[in-house]
């Protein structure tokens, strides 16, 4: 006899399996999550002849079994752990003698599953009441000294006429002054940091300055003057900073803003935009965003990743690495592939560097952030329209143009329209080794996602014709993922292979095998090579350039 434990939201139950299992949202399901990442029919636990196998139904976030993510179907072993979002279940098959087979291996993976993803919630930390009423307390002096030095100095005139850093010094100054005369300062009270924080804030970016200088932040969102969120090592928490009100945010906005032109205001609530050191930041005020000001900065690396730290951070093997090393160096047109803040970009970054320092490269980007460490490297960046809603150049002009400046490579930042089209054209006349990325969940979803793009190009092409550009154009297509754990890694590595029929057929060479969690509710897993060979390796070999073949031995 088989049965299953369900476990979701600290309560357990048993359920024998006598027949077909289904297991979803829906409220006809036999087993009804509560689970928000589910789906409506998430999977089914099948049964045929004392045999069961759990069957994924097309779920949207799919359905893992002992941690590894699984495709339509694989057969149940006693003791298996089947993970769905937070709800954990736990397949046992009773033996004749009506003793279950103990399998301790999963029993303690059951445990080490369940104890570090529930008590080790990704849930931002929150503020301790303590903390919220310090913070307000300090907000309100801040205010009080902040309409006292608008009093004093006109902010802005002063601005037109000195440096950033002989404004910085007057407004520092003149707060001391009011601080020592106006004796509203409590003498617990911080007077050299207090003075910086208004400072930062009255001709800065305010609790920001702070957030940007910190190397082990990723990432600043602020939803509102007083919740500024951070990423540190890929989880979210809170910070006890606070903007003085929504009109400083705003303020902060148009200082970032200023210098290229762009504009934030009623009539164009959203912009995007870059600081100087190159982090990418979006805005959006009222009357789009309800709740404030809404402030994200995706923070630039000061020193540019190498393939090395790669490795080191887990994202590869270096087995993988020198497969795209090999990729670029051989002029293979490469397509990165992933979700939001999955490190499309970095990786691009990355193995951008591998092309050779002899040849004219050309970037275009909405926002500049590649870094490539090559002498011969052009850098396009779009240009968003001005006041009047004129000028804009996009992205797809920029590549258009670019054909005209005799590019050995062309490197987009993100195809995200039409612009698509004009990549795969490039790709297929002559500009071998191109690379880009765009959004997609998996290698295949990036294919579906590809051909969308190039419809919005607004050509009348049939499906057929487009598949076809796609299978002559791209070569690899490398998958990122940002885990649940909130590492990012490289998910798979993916050979074009051709058409078959009026599809488009893959070769996956490298995958990314989950095998669980560790203690501290890290994700346990690697790149594993799956025995296929890229055949651009067979054309090197014909070709009498050595190469180690090791690289492809299938990983047991």
């Amino acid at each position: 006899m088989a049965y299953i434990l369900v476990k979701e939201n600290g309560s357990e139950q048993k359920v024998d399996i006598t027949g077909n299992i289904s297991i979803g949202k829906k409220s006809d399901n036999n087993i009804v999550l509560k689970e928000i990442t589910s789906s409506r029919r998430h999977c089914n636990i099948i049964s045929s002849n004392n045999s069961f196998a759990l069957e994924d139904l097309g779920s949207r976030n799919g359905t893992f079994l002992n941690g590894r993510k699984i495709g339509t179907r694989e057969i149940l072993k006693n003791g298996d752990i089947i993970q769905i979002g937070k709800c954990y279940i736990k397949f046992l098959n009773v033996k004749n003698n009506g003793a279950a087979e103990i399998v301790p291996e999963r029993d303690s993976q059951l445990k080490t599953i369940v104890e570090s993803k529930d008590a080790k919630s990704q849930k931002p930390k929150e503020l301790s009441p303590q903390q919220v009423a310090a913070a307000k307390k300090h907000l309100e002096l801040k205010k009080v000294l902040h309409e006292k030095l608008l009093d004093k100095l006109d902010l802005k005139k002063m601005g037109g006429d000195v440096s950033d850093e002989q404004l910085r010094k007057q407004t520092a100054a003149a707060l001391e002054e009011l601080i020592r005369t106006e004796n509203i300062v409590p003498p617990t009270v911080n007077k050299k940091g207090l003075i910086k924080e208004i400072t930062d804030e009255s001709v800065g970016l305010g609790p920001l300055e702070d957030l940007l200088a910190d190397d082990d932040i990723d990432e600043i969102m602020v939803n509102n003057f007083d919740l500024i969120y951070v990423e540190k090592k890929g989880k979210i928490e809170i910070t006890d900073k606070w903007f003085t009100s929504n009109e400083q945010v705003i303020q902060a906005i148009r200082r970032i803003i200023a210098p290229l032109g762009r504009r934030i205001d009623e009539t164009s609530p959203l912009v995007d935009a870059r600081l100087k050191d190159g982090s990418r930041v979006n805005a959006i005020i009222s009357p789009l965003a309800i709740s404030g000001p809404t402030l994200t900065i995706r923070k630039f690396s000061k020193t540019p990743f190498t393939i090395q730290d790669l490795i080191n951070f887990g994202s590869m093997t270096p087995k993988a690495a020198q497969l795209l090393e090999m990729s670029v160096s051989e002029r293979k047109n490469i397509l990165i592939s992933g979700g939001t803040g999955s490190g499309k970009t970095t990786l691009l970054n990355v193995i951008a560097s591998f092309i050779p320092e002899t040849e004219r490269i050309v970037t275009i980007e909405d926002a500049a952030e590649l870094q490539l460490p090559q002498t011969h490297v052009v850098t396009l960046e779009a240009k968003p329209p001005n006041m009047d809603g004129k000028g804009a150049i996009p992205i797809r002009k920029l590549l258009v143009n670019s054909l005209r400046m005799r590019p050995d490579r062309i490197v987009v930042g993100e195809c995200r329209g039409g612009e698509a089209l004009d990549m795969l054209q490039a790709m297929n006349t002559g500009h071998d080794g191109s690379m880009t990325t765009l959004h997609a969940n998996t290698c295949r979803d990036a294919l579906s996602r590809l051909e969308t793009l190039v419809l919005m190009a607004g050509m009348d092409l049939p499906i057929s014709a487009i598949r076809n550009q796609i299978a002559s154009a791209i070569d690899m297509i490398v998958q990122t993922q940002r885990l649940k754990d909130g590492t990012r890694r490289i998910t798979s590595i993916s050979e074009l292979v051709g058409m078959e029929g009026d599809m488009i057929t893959l070769q996956e060479v490298f995958y990314f095998d989950q095998r669980g969690y560790d203690d501290d509710g890290k994700i346990i897993g690697e790149m594993v090579c799956s025995g296929a060979v890229p055949s651009f390796v067979f054309d090197l070999k014909d070709r009498g350039i050595p190469v180690d073949m090791k690289i492809f031995e299938k990983t047991d």
